[in-house]
């Protein structure tokens, strides 16, 4: 499985190779309740097959109508800005909630060359931007440190395509690998450690594998605060090795399975043998995941992956936050 980026990008290299026509659709800005946030892409094909999505549909309907009509690819290079639900009879139109709007970049056919080199580095887990000018359509990938993944000024649009944020799941066991393959759809670079021989033969992912011990592999990893280690062997010898470590750590997330009994067991034993703090032992998710009732491995795996965003939406919500206090007092 993979990202929506990953997914666009594969299907716009592989039409403009066969020597179609298509154009890429970017979200510039959103206000109000928007289902795909700045940096989200969609494709549309000179015959109006769509694939990838922007808004709800409409706003991929109206362009679709517009681009199949003809003469849209005959304009030039130039990338086109695009305004939805500016008015009410619009919002209306589009299915847009009352107050909201969307705003677009459209692109006739990229270079297919660029968007094949950007696909290759998500696929080797890189992250790199792509920078997008408006008076002539050009395009830079670039691989740098900027904040926030997202950009735009009066020139034109930058986005950071890639795993920024990365997963590191001890246990390789069937809920494992379900947290993997969403995980993935959800632009984590995931890293599964099992050092247990039979619950990795025939390791079918393209999650990375590691055969590392969990606390070895913690601290190689240098977690930061766009890293989440979760723990779900089930097996104290295997998940209190990783909890130790990564508990000391900044990490964005720390859980692990287990019943609420349980976590009060292995947070005792954490204090106890290994000399965790309060504080530390406090940052532990245990049980892991949102309550939702989930039983199955498949629903636990969504249980912790629907909790992961949480936790990294209220992140990028008080990042978002703190710059705009920041930018007020100056």
């Amino acid at each position: 499985m993979r990202g929506n980026d990953e997914e666009v990008l594969a299907q716009a290299v592989q039409w403009l190779k066969q020597g179609r026509r298509a154009a890429l659709v970017t979200v510039l800005g959103t206000y109000g309740a928007s289902p795909r946030p700045p940096g989200s892409m969609a494709l549309i094909r000179d015959d109006g097959a769509i694939f990838g999505s922007v808004s709800g549909g409409c706003v991929e309907d109206d362009l679709r109508w517009e681009i199949a009509a003809g003469g849209f690819f005959d304009a030039g290079p130039a990338v086109r800005v695009r305004s939805f639900g500016a008015s009410v009879e619009e919002r209306q139109r589009y299915r847009l909630p009352c107050g909201n709007s969307l705003r677009v970049a459209v692109e006739a056919c990229p270079d297919a060359a660029l968007l094949e080199a950007l696909l290759q580095a998500l696929q080797s887990q890189r992250c790199l931007w792509r920078q997008v000018r408006y008076r002539d359509g050009e395009n830079r990938l670039v691989e740098r440190e900027m904040a926030g993944s997202f950009a735009e000024d009066e020139d034109g649009f930058a986005a950071l395509h890639g795993p920024n944020w990365r997963l590191l799941i001890i246990g390789g066991s069937e809920l494992g690998r379900y947290l993997a393959q969403i995980a993935l759809t959800l632009n984590f670079a995931v890293t599964v450690c099992e050092p247990r021989e039979e619950y990795r033969q025939d390791w079918p992912m393209a999650a990375q594998l590691s055969v590392e011990m969990p606390d070895d592999l913690v601290l190689g990893f240098r977690c930061d605060g766009r890293t989440a280690v979760v723990a779900v062997t089930h097996d104290p010898k295997l998940d209190d090795l990783a909890l130790m470590e990564a508990l000391k750590l900044p990490c964005l997330y720390v859980g692990a399975l287990g019943s609420a009994t349980t976590t009060l067991k292995r947070k005792a034993r954490l204090e106890e043998h290994f000399g965790l703090t309060p504080a530390q032992l406090g940052h532990l998710h245990g049980p892991v995941g949102l309550d939702i009732g989930s039983r199955t491995p498949a629903e636990i795996a969504v249980s912790i992956a629907a909790d992961l965003v949480a936790c990294r939406s209220r992140l990028l919500r008080a990042q978002s936050e703190d710059r705009q206090s920041e930018a007020c007092r100056t």
